[in-house]
């Protein structure tokens, strides 16, 4: 909770800053992917419980952090549209959230092995961060533009 309203108050400050829609939401959201990446990085290495769940709450929250970055993208992009660009975001994220838990117990089942999974969470992140390289939110969608 902390992370995401941390992260829309840091993207709207920056925003008012600098003025850029680059710096206050995509490098916002690169910011904080890496954060995540980063600080879940040590549970591959970890078998004290305590750190394992010090590392997952800084994966969290910075997990979190991109989501009032990522939610002000779509009016930024699509100001006209903003409902329809906001579902289409919806739906992909409830479909990972659907999908995760199964996929997870699916691989542990078939391996036995609790670190691929978090392998793939971490190559997720990875992919995430340098998909967020590729955001233009400083770009306006049109529809006529875009067919």
């Amino acid at each position: 909770m902390v992370g995401d309203a941390l992260g829309g108050f840091i993207s709207d400050w920056l925003l008012r800053r600098t003025g850029s829609l680059i710096y206050a939401r995509r490098n916002l959201v690169v910011l904080g992917m890496a954060g995540s990446l980063l600080c879940s990085l040590p549970i591959l290495l970890t078998a004290d419980a305590m750190v394992a769940a010090l590392c997952l709450s800084g994966t969290f929250f910075f997990a979190e952090l991109t989501i009032g970055p990522m939610w002000a993208i779509p009016m930024d992009i699509a100001p006209a549209h903003a409902g329809t660009a906001s579902g289409l975001m919806n739906t992909g994220s409830a479909l990972a959230a659907i999908l995760s838990p199964l996929v997870f117990g699916v691989v542990i089942d078939h391996t036995g092995n609790w670190t691929l999974p978090f392998l793939g969470t971490m190559a997720l992140m990875l992919a995430g961060l340098l998909a967020a390289f590729m955001m233009r939110p400083d770009h306006q969608f049109s529809p006529a533009a875009s067919w």
